[in-house]
């Protein structure tokens, strides 16, 4: 397997930080307080199972929340965790009494029959071809991730996604569900969209976004209103932006400029922008002395 990174800390940071108890996150997520009190004292971890669960209420990216280590790859059980399913509930996604089929494969004992294999991938919102790939992985065999087809976000909740994702790095915690509702209402000056719509929106469950939303998301997350439209164009320019910024902290860029962009390029202003920010980003990560010369000896005579 390739498990994923269980940070008891930050879990607990995440739910002091939204003044919920041990209890309520325990109902949320279908266990009692007490469990959650040995997660967090590191006395016991979450099943694989539960961790989409908790990123899912938490409102984070369950690979921002809880990553695998570089390199790793999903298995077939990895892959069942990652879509929130037990093993003993694989059984109701391809109809039979028992979850021997599933278990046998995940163990590497006997490999799915044809007959299982779609109805697994749909569930676990993969496709076929990654689920063998997972399937040979399980078998111990070295199986290399399929190209992706695109890493730009097309769909409401991909874009909302992409942002959650990409414009909170280091220990910066993106904002909730309820947190990004109340921000929109703010500036919209009324009531426009609640939590729960905030959720439908992030999770694809409605994909219909009213422009008086769509402002107020651009204003939360400080991209565009026209990100959130069906131009490419432009969610491709921000996340060209949001991909230069982050090799800006990683040291790969010293100052953003066009060459190696796409065919359409950026805006001046949107360049002006990023390099603003790339100037502050570097201010505040240069060590600060308390005055201009302290640590030098004074050699004068």
């Amino acid at each position: 397997m390739a498990p994923r990174h269980f940070d008891r800390d930050r879990v607990r940071a995440l739910r002091r930080a939204r003044n919920i108890t041990q209890s309520e996150l325990g109902e949320a997520v279908g266990v009692g307080d007490s469990t959650v009190a040995s997660w967090e004292l590191g006395s016991s971890t979450p099943d694989g199972e539960k961790l989409p669960v908790l990123a899912k209420f938490f409102g984070l990216p369950l690979d921002e929340l809880f990553p695998r280590r570089a390199g790793d790859l999903p298995d077939l059980a990895d892959l069942r965790c990652d879509a929130g399913y037990s093993q003993y509930q694989s059984r109701e996604l391809i109809g039979t009494k028992s979850s021997g089929p599933v278990a046998n494969a995940e163990r590497g004992k006997r490999r799915l029959n044809e007959k299982f294999q779609e109805p697994l991938a749909k569930a676990y919102g993969v496709t076929v071809d990654e689920l063998l790939a997972a399937q040979e992985r399980s078998f111990g065999n070295e199986v290399p991730a399929p190209a992706s087809a695109s890493a730009m976000p097309r769909t409401v909740a991909e874009k909302i996604t992409y942002l959650l994702e990409h414009s909170y790095p280091g220990t910066q915690v993106p904002p909730s569900d309820t947190e990004i509702a109340q921000a929109v209402n703010e500036h919209a000056g009324a009531q426009v969209i609640t939590e729960e719509s905030v959720l439908a929106l992030r999770t694809g469950d409605d994909e219909e976004l009213a422009p008086i939303v769509a402002d107020g998301l651009a204003e939360v997350f400080g991209v565009s209103p026209l990100y959130f439209q069906s131009d490419d164009r432009v969610a491709h320019q921000v996340v060209e932006g949001l991909q230069l910024l982050a090799a800006v902290r990683t040291g790969a860029v010293g100052r953003v400029a066009t060459r190696g962009l796409g065919p359409e390029g950026m805006s001046e202003e949107l360049l002006a922008f990023l390099n603003q920010m790339v100037g502050e980003m570097a201010d505040r990560e240069v060590p600060k002395t308390d005055s201009p010369g302290r640590g030098e000896s004074d050699t004068g005579s």
